[in-house]
């Protein structure tokens, strides 16, 4: 028992070291001893010691300064015994009595000092002049003093300096390298500049993030759970010939929880899991790209099976220049290509799948997005009304919330949100909750961050002139009674005067999220956003240049309609939109038909700011009305604009609808059949409506200004 007992001790434990000192001294000398109760800087402090011991007795200080005339007098009483001299400094040796008498004569000589030092008693420097150097040589003639000349014998000081300067140049070079090669200890880590920066997440590592934290992708998510699966139960898929694919390239709108989905199946799996930007293989040093890449791929061969993650890849996967002349990177090509063949070369690549992300999908090589390197392609797409919601519910769990949250209206009121936006939302409601020293978090307080998030930070202090402020009032409030009277326009929320942001005043919707637009809704948006500036004309008689954002956004929406959708009967069923991306220097169309184009963008903005100045000269009293309350109280909301114009004349179409039934809640094979057939046209619709950020414009129907 005893014997057991001393074995299951760690090594070096202060009680092994108490019991058996000889084992512990066996200890202190291995391997981890040795590290904590020695310190190597003692040799270094021993050899400056000992360099500094030999200067000191190598050097020309010692003995007493005496004048020459004192010299004489210390030669005529036959004192001294010889003289060692180098033309400039003399050292006088006294005899046997005479040192004796001068040490009996000082009584703060320390005879530790005179037993350490055996040289020179006296010394003298000759002044200049040939006369008392003859003086000298005739004194000592006459006198039988030996007199020797030997020259100064500056080695130890010659040896200090070199030593000193090769210390410092080895002390700048260890630090330089240090720097280089990423803080290794003692500076030898330039050797490892090749290696590669990913870091790697082992089985049992306390990884924070699973599949339960991710919401709102579940498309995604599920894609994924499949790759990890099958690392798990391989058995499962093999036994049906099926092979795990090679790669995955996760592609989505920035916030969209790309990174976070890795985080996940880091968490999940239960491989080896190597994480690492696109960046990390950039480098200033040429060929350091294409090592860090082979290291890479070697270490995660070692422990395959394995995942290898590269975040942000358009770094080093952007399509190769043509032109060799032209917007070329040798490097970064270089990098590129031995991605490419440890990806999918001649050597096999089993066991290693491959995991990136980024939002820039349209800029990256072909061969890099090619099946048997990436087989999948998943996109994450910006959350709906109903994965808004679901993100919703992972993000509250930390907060304390009350009764009031209403957790399908704050889905609503977050269209165009990301999963990141709807985190900073979350956390911005928590802290105007705790400014206002709350308890716990009210739905009015996510209210606030939406706004926050949305229109900036609220700026009462602004200084606007009483005219100013009735200006905007009006021009608000030809925003609200538009889109209140028209069928398609989005649902009023709330209208406000306060300044925000960059605005001085912002009526605020709650847009529908429709999968496709029809030429009528388009355009009874364009009025809505029209109506401010009709108001300021109807009203003042004049207009102002408060209406820029409006301009902006109601001359994209044209343009597109005219150029993108094909909704325009004179240029017709075509349009100019390029979904490839290809970069132009000319436009896809000759200058008479730009010259159309720009009128029949002019003619749709005019009629439809036509139909605005009609709409609120009938209804122009209850527009007066709407200012009013909004001078008055600075925000209106629905029901007060209701109260003042009445309930809208057209039934409001239904937010956030969920088109895709749930299988699994579907008794009847029919059921299951139609909506796997809604399923299949709304993702049809949606691969449709994809576009670039003209087309997004034409479809936004957030209004804020």
């Amino acid at each position: 028992m005893k014997k057991q007992d001393k074995k299951s001790e760690p090594k070096g434990s202060p009680k092994k070291r108490k019991t058996t000192p000889k084992k512990s001294n066996e200890d202190v000398g291995g391997e981890e001893g040795s590290g904590k109760n020695f310190n190597f800087y003692w040799i270094y402090a021993v050899v400056g010691v000992l360099l500094l011991g030999m200067i000191l007795l190598n050097s020309d200080s010692g003995g007493d300064e005496i004048q020459f005339s004192a010299f004489k007098i210390h030669v005529e009483s036959g004192d001294v015994d010889h003289v060692i001299h180098d033309g400039r400094v003399y050292k006088v040796f006294l005899t046997e009595s005479a040192r004796g008498q001068l040490s009996n004569d000082d009584d703060e000589s320390n005879p530790v000092m005179k037993g350490l030092f055996s040289g020179h008693d006296l010394w003298f420097s000759m002044p200049p002049g040939d006369s008392y150097t003859d003086d000298y040589k005739a004194l000592t003639d006459s006198n039988n003093i030996d007199s020797k000349y030997e020259p100064v014998n500056e080695w130890g000081q010659q040896m200090f300096s070199w030593i000193f300067f090769l210390v410092i140049m080895i002390v700048v070079w260890m630090f330089i390298m240090k720097r280089i090669g990423g803080g290794g200890p003692g500076g030898n880590q330039i050797f490892n500049i090749g290696k590669s920066k990913a870091k790697l997440h082992q089985k049992g590592d306390n990884t924070q993030v699973t599949f339960a934290d991710v919401a709102g992708v579940d498309e995604a998510k599920e894609e994924l759970e499949e790759i990890v699966d099958f690392l798990m139960k391989p058995d499962k898929y093999t036994r049906l010939g099926a092979k795990i694919p090679k790669g995955a390239l996760l592609v989505g709108s920035p916030g969209t929880g790309k990174t976070l989905l890795a985080k996940a199946v880091a968490g999940e799996a239960q491989v080896p899991f190597f994480s690492l930007s696109g960046s990390d293989f950039v480098e200033m040093f040429v060929g350091v790209g294409a090592s860090r890449v082979r290291d890479l791929f070697k270490q995660a061969k070692e422990k395959a099976p394995s995942i290898i993650f590269i975040d942000e890849i358009d770094a080093i996967g952007r399509a190769r220049g043509k032109n060799a002349n032209f917007s070329s990177n040798d490097e970064r090509e270089n990098t590129l290509n031995q991605l490419l063949t440890e990806m999918d070369g001649f050597d096999s690549n089993s066991g290693v799948i491959i995991i990136a992300a980024t939002n820039r999908a349209d800029v990256l090589d072909n061969a890099l997005l090619r099946a048997g390197r990436f087989d999948r392609q998943i996109y994450v797409d910006m959350p709906d009304v109903n994965e808004r919601k679901a993100i919703f519910l992972v993000h509250l769990k930390p907060i304390k919330t009350d009764k009031s949250i209403d957790i399908d209206l704050l889905a609503k009121q977050t269209p165009g949100f990301s999963g990141a936006d709807i985190a900073n939302v979350c956390n911005e409601a928590a802290l105007f909750a705790a400014r206002k020293d709350k308890k716990k978090v009210g739905h009015t307080d996510f209210n606030e961050a939406i706004d926050r998030i949305v229109g900036g930070l609220e700026k009462r202090s602004r200084v606007i002139s009483p005219g100013e402020k009735k200006t905007i009032a009006f021009h608000e409030a030809g925003h609200a009674t538009v889109s209140w009277l028209l069928e398609f326009a989005s649902p009023l929320v709330k209208v406000s005067i306060i300044p925000r942001g960059k605005s001085l005043g912002a009526a605020w919707y709650l847009p529908h999220e429709r999968q496709i637009t029809t030429t009528e809704q388009i355009f009874d948006e364009m009025c809505a956003a029209l109506g401010g500036r009709a108001a300021e004309q109807i009203m003042f008689g004049k207009i102002s240049t408060g209406a820029l954002s409006d301009l902006e956004k109601v001359t994209k929406q044209a343009h597109a309609m005219v150029t993108v959708y094909g909704l325009n009967e004179r240029i017709g069923n075509i349009s100019y939109y390029d979904s490839g991306g290809e970069t132009s220097f000319t436009k896809p169309y000759s200058e008479a038909t730009a010259r159309i184009i720009d009128e029949e963008v002019s003619k749709i903005i005019e009629k439809a700011y036509v139909k605005a100045k009609e709409i609120l000269s009938a209804n122009k009293s209850k527009l007066v009305e709407v200012a009013e309350a909004l001078l008055k109280d600075e925000v209106i909301f629905k029901a007060d604009v209701e109260r003042i114009l009445g309930p809208r004349p057209f039934e409001e179409e239904e937010v956030g609808v969920k088109l895709i039934l749930e299988t699994d809640q579907v008794a009847d094979p029919k059921a299951v059949q139609v909506a796997d057939t809604k399923a299949d046209q709304v993702a049809d619709s949606k691969e449709d409506q994809k576009s670039d950020p003209k087309a997004d414009q034409a479809d936004n129907e957030l209004k804020s200004e």
